[in-house]
């Protein structure tokens, strides 16, 4: 039997996608490449992995099977790069990170210029996925490691702590709020607040916030992104909880928003690293972590 593990790359791509055409523009390769390729394995199991129709792809049940099995293979097969990796130079070589939607426009410009200066020999491959599709490409080998907000219940990953990132109100600025330098909790309390979609571990936090002072989310609206959420406030449609680094660093008295700082206790939400357990690279992920932190503005704290 001469399997390759490219074919099994191809299995687990068209299983995902559904559509040969997406699969193999994953797979940087030619559709004919990928079909040829699955057709052989398929010939090679003597099974059918999967059924092409005109209008659809759909993974038989041998298929399925098949695929979770690929998925762990190519995952050990990660792990020996690893393994072999770290022991020549943990700082070397390519590193797959996935990071959250509301971290990652904010955070990477702080920090990937310090990466790249200290770990000159590293090239880092960043992924900007919702935190359950981090956790599954984690699981699978697909990232080294997540930059994603904590706590995250029922894992079975490493945690190392970066930081914690306080929130400020953001609110037009007509609103009879934006006229304090600062807030306490108590002054939302009964307010309402605009929220991100289901699936941005951000609107949990608001809404964590919301319960403790009596605040509402809005259920008539829920945004893809804060870009949106500022745009809406600009417009004096309500008001929300943004976090300190998607806060711009200078305002003018033309800006539609203000953005207040709470008093203390300041609500906040952690920030994390997550890697898998018994990783051959936790050496190049704690040393990642002293880098970030150190790269951090003075109005985050740990």
């Amino acid at each position: 039997m001469s399997m390759k593990l490219r074919d099994l790359e191809y299995l687990v791509a068209v299983a995902e996608e559904r559509h040969f055409h997406k699969a193999a523009a994953r797979c940087h390769v030619s559709q004919p490449t990928l079909s040829g390729q699955l057709k052989k394995l398929e010939d090679e199991l003597g099974v059918l992995l999967v059924e092409r129709t005109n209008r659809q792809v759909t993974m038989t049940e041998v298929g399925l099977a098949v695929t979770e099995q690929a998925r762990k293979v190519l995952c050990e097969a990660k792990v020996i790069s690893e393994i072999s990796q770290a022991y020549q130079d943990p700082m070397k070589g390519d590193l797959h990170i996935g990071i959250i939607p509301t971290i990652a426009p904010y955070l990477l410009p702080i920090i990937m210029p310090a990466l790249n200066k200290t770990f000159t020999k590293m090239k880092f491959w960043l992924y900007e996925y919702q935190t359950h599709i981090l956790l599954d490409k984690l699981k699978h080998g697909e990232l080294d490691c997540l930059i994603l907000a904590l706590p995250i219940e029922k894992h079975d990953f490493v945690e190392i702590d970066l930081f914690r990132e306080p929130f400020r109100l953001a609110v037009e600025r007509g609103n009879l709020l934006a006229k304090k330098k600062e807030i306490t909790l108590g002054d939302i309390a009964n307010q309402e607040m605009l929220l991100l979609e289901e699936g941005h571990c951000l609107r949990g936090h608001v809404l964590d916030v919301c319960h403790l002072v009596g605040t509402k989310g809005t259920s008539q609206f829920q945004a893809t992104s804060l870009e949106t959420l500022r745009h809406m406030i600009g417009e004096g449609v309500g008001m929300t909880l943004m976090p300190e680094l998607a806060v711009p660093d200078k305002t003018s008295k033309r800006d539609l928003i203000q953005y207040l700082p709470f008093s203390d206790p300041k609500p906040n939400r952690r920030i994390g690293m997550l890697y898998r357990k018994n990783s051959y690279r936790e050496d190049a992920f704690e040393n990642i972590n002293e880098v970030i932190r150190a790269a951090l503005p003075i109005n985050i704290f740990f």
